[in-house]
């Protein structure tokens, strides 16, 4: 059995390699780009630098896992990952990874081929890795379950896993709370959260709170930056789609010509289109999204900061239900 110590420096190792020019990643990354056409060659940068630097430093992997105990036997866990954006299911497998279990994981088609190559590479380090993760098709025989989907497919997982000790996590989003005093580079950063990964992410920004009488003028100027977004093939499929089904029905928007903003209590928004919706009592909103399921974080002052809702540590779970208490428990 590989122990903590020996796992951390297999992972510290790993985030080193994914910030490399080694040729065999740069090829992988290269495949990775033309797999999914979501998945740009920025956007899939930033997902491994984030992993890199925010998850695979042994400073901070040392520090987070000395807040968990362990069990002395390890189980069969099996994790179901998404494909929303790229190495979306990594904070699962290394969840899974440093608490001491086998790690079985299904991972989608549409991410698969960064995370294959990712455990091939701690294979090749260590061979004993093997015993420890797989990768398969098929999750059966595991005494615990991690997955992450839409409504509709938790349904699916709740009637095959609900018997068993899980993790079950539906769609989530997230919003923006703004006070008409932001400044221009705040509202810069906020198109980082809304744009960056085209808004797949259930950490991206697809409603924005408002004050009465905003103008919107200068939020709309400061998503600017995002302009080539237009050219990118379903990125812009979607614009027009949502922009005809608008005009049809007599909807009223907002737009610079890049995204569509209408008025909707709706915190998801399709892809090219935010939501936006007004308030009087900005605590009041604060407490009504506190206790809403649908939003997996809040971007604002006082809340996370603007431009860091894809950039998340180490510690920010999904869902907010902590992964690794959870393995710990098995």
């Amino acid at each position: 059995m590989l122990s903590l110590h020996t796992r951390i420096e297999l992972l510290e190792k790993l985030g080193q390699y994914m910030l490399s020019n080694d040729e065999q990643w740069q090829e992988t990354l290269a495949v990775a780009k033309i797999s999914n056409m979501w998945f740009t060659p920025d956007h899939i940068d930033l997902a491994v630098k984030n992993i890199a630097e925010q998850f695979l430093q042994k400073p901070i992997m040392e520090q987070w896992v000395s807040n968990y105990t362990y069990a002395t036997e390890p189980k069969k866990v099996g994790i179901v990952c998404a494909g929303n954006i790229p190495l979306v299911g990594f904070h699962d497998f290394m969840c899974g990874f440093l608490s001491g279990h086998d790690v079985v994981l299904k991972l989608s088609s549409k991410d698969e081929v960064l995370m294959k190559h990712l455990i091939a590479k701690l294979t090749e380090w260590e061979p004993e890795v093997a015993k420890h993760v797989q990768i398969s098709d098929m999750l059966k025989g595991c005494d615990a379950y991690i997955t992450t989907g839409s409504n509709n497919t938790a349904r699916y997982f709740e009637q095959y896993f609900g018997q068993f000790p899980h993790i079950i996590r539906k769609n989530r989003t997230s919003v923006a709370i703004l006070t008409g005093n932001e400044t221009d580079e705040e509202l810069s950063l906020l198109g980082d959260d809304i744009f960056l990964h085209f808004g797949l992410g259930c950490r991206n920004v697809t409603q924005v709170y408002v004050p009465k009488d905003y103008n919107f003028e200068k939020l709309l100027a400061a998503f600017n930056k995002y302009n080539e977004y237009i050219n990118h093939n379903k990125y812009k499929n979607n614009y027009d789609y949502h922009l005809a089904l608008y005009l049809l029905n007599r909807v009223p928007y907002m737009t610079n010509e890049l995204l569509l903003m209408v008025e909707n209590e709706m915190p998801f928004s399709a892809v090219a289109v935010l939501h936006y919706q007004y308030y009087t009592d900005i605590v009041a909103v604060e407490e009504k999204l506190q206790g809403n399921d649908d939003v997996q974080c809040v971007v604002g002052k006082g809340h996370v900061g603007f431009g860091d809702a894809q950039r998340p540590g180490i510690s920010d779970y999904a869902d907010g239900v902590d992964t690794m208490t959870f393995l710990s428990s098995l």
